[in-house]
């Protein structure tokens, strides 16, 4: 999840670093790349076509995450089972929200997050 922590950490201003998008974002992502892996396998094709529904599920909710498509990708190339959903995707995204949290607002001039929901 390098690239969620690039947004996080370095620009946690951004709307697509708010803990909504972080946590939502990476489970959308991980939550398409199961569904269709259990239904579909993990062809080539079922790659972009998870990727797309992703992108698309998390604009219709507000969720817009870029690394959440990188999160589908991954699930979909590691035959991922619903534990992908849980542990890594949902925990690290927590602890990442949680440690942006602790650092941006203890350090001077900064807070974090501009909005919760």
């Amino acid at each position: 999840m390098s690239f969620s922590e690039v947004l996080v950490y370095g620009i946690s201003e951004s709307p697509l670093a708010q803990p909504r998008n972080v946590i939502g974002g990476n489970c959308l992502g991980a939550l398409v790349s199961i569904v269709l892996v259990q239904n579909c396998g993990s062809e080539p094709w079922i790659m972009g076509l998870a990727v797309a529904t992703a992108i698309k599920l998390m604009k219709l909710t507000r969720t817009l995450h870029p690394p959440g498509g990188a999160v589908t990708l991954v699930g979909v190339m590691s035959n991922a089972s619903w534990s992908f959903l849980f542990i890594p995707v949902f925990v690290g995204s927590v602890i990442m929200v949680l440690w942006t949290f602790v650092f941006n607002n203890t350090a001077p001039g900064r807070s974090y997050p501009r909005h919760w929901l």
